[in-house]
């Protein structure tokens, strides 16, 4: 059975029809705040109810509780805070219960009740959502670099931004349907922010052996220097499923939401997130949206520990190696094999031999993988 939305309900604040045309007149004469483009696409996930149940930027209370129990106020599992900076001179005038329009390069793209105007401890934040308040670590950096006030209150889409890889994007509510209509009633998930090499594979292809379907998910977004860009990901997926995955046994499809480097914490954020698309278990990688040394390799998988009530079945898969005596990939749960047949993927090493515009060994990466994403004079974000 397709996973019911996180808080029972998948929302729904995209502006349609007459509504719609009102409220972008009114917009026209509302006080605007200009977003980033992660901004933007968190507007776009609570809109089309990725981000469910939320229905639009944090108030205090809500914040509070995220921040130090990661669950919303009425004790829904949420983990990652979703906010709203802006500066004091960006807001001059505005009151609490005003309307706001959101705007990106100059075009209006939502308009905002402001239910909340309070402050917030950047450092604290950084503490409790990233487990450092060191400023090497990329998510941290991004946080000190924000604004001095956050704003609460719902969101009404009006205009989708549009974004490079449009034509790859599925909604909640589409994918819902698509999967009904290929009769899965039980899909897993697949985060990722990297090229596939065949630890990947091996790791979607042992979680798809027990389910009806797979729904590969890359995030399309802002991520560190040194990650691959989108449109590598995207186009090394496409070769990937296309010659090594049957036919009716995966949908791929992006998801433009920034990645945070926030470990556990994003790891259940992941899982949330898939599981409003209706999907009903998530692969937990090693070191899941981890960053440097900042977390333990297995740290999320014990955070799941704490949400018995999450909704979503995660699927703990240890880390894979090709074994030379067995002839393939694995892990250690299934080979008995000593370290000196054990060939680890290491993804520094992948992306040096990619930098040196060599060929990764077929052990490492499908030719037809490596050939697409050498293709690109530079597939790496700078």
């Amino acid at each position: 059975m397709v996973s019911k939305p996180h808080g029972g309900r998948l929302v729904n604040r995209v502006a349609k029809g007459r509504r719609r045309e009102a409220l972008l007149e009114e917009a026209k004469e509302l006080h605007s705040i200009e977003v980033t483009k992660n901004t933007a696409s968190d507007i776009h996930n609570i809109a089309y109810g990725a981000y469910s149940p939320l229905q639009g930027f944090l108030l205090r209370e809500d914040y509070e509780h995220v921040l130090y129990d990661m669950r919303l106020s009425d004790d829904t599992p949420w983990t990652i805070p979703i906010v709203l900076d802006v500066r004091k001179d960006e807001i001059q005038g505005v009151k609490e219960g005003d309307d706001v329009a959101l705007t990106h390069e100059g075009q209006i793209l939502a308009v905002m009740k402001v239910e909340e105007i309070y402050e917030w401890d950047k450092k604290e934040f950084a503490r409790h959502v990233f487990k450092t308040e060191d400023p090497n670590h990329p998510g941290v950096a991004r946080t000190y670099a924000r604004k001095e006030l956050l704003i609460g209150g719902p969101i009404d889409l009006l205009n989708p931004l549009k974004h490079p890889f449009d034509k790859y994007a599925l909604t909640p509510l589409e994918t819902r349907v698509l999967f009904k209509e290929k009769g899965w009633r039980t899909i897993v998930a697949f985060q990722t922010r990297n090229v596939p090499h065949l630890g990947h594979e091996y790791v979607q292809k042992a979680a798809l052996t027990f389910v009806d379907g797979l729904l590969v998910h890359p995030l399309v977004g802002w991520k560190k220097p040194g990650d691959f860009k989108d449109e590598v990901i995207v186009a090394a997926y496409e070769a990937l499923i296309k010659h090594y995955y049957p036919k009716d046994s995966v949908v791929f499809s992006v998801l433009w939401m920034q990645m945070r480097y926030a470990g556990p914490r994003e790891a259940i954020h992941h899982a949330i997130v898939r599981k409003n698309f209706g999907c009903t278990h998530f692969i937990v990688g090693r070191d899941h949206a981890g960053v440097g040394n900042y977390y333990g390799p297995y740290e999320a998988w014990d955070l799941f520990n704490e949400f018995p009530d999450l909704g979503i079945t995660p699927l703990f898969i240890r880390e894979s190696f090709y074994c030379k005596k067995c002839g393939g990939m694995v892990n250690a749960k299934i080979c008995p094999h000593s370290d000196e047949f054990r060939v680890r993927i290491s993804g520094t090493k992948l992306r040096k031999i990619i930098r040196n515009k060599e060929k990764p060994p077929e052990y490492m990466m499908r030719p037809e993988v490596a050939e697409v994403v050498l293709s690109f004079d530079n597939p790496f974000v700078t």
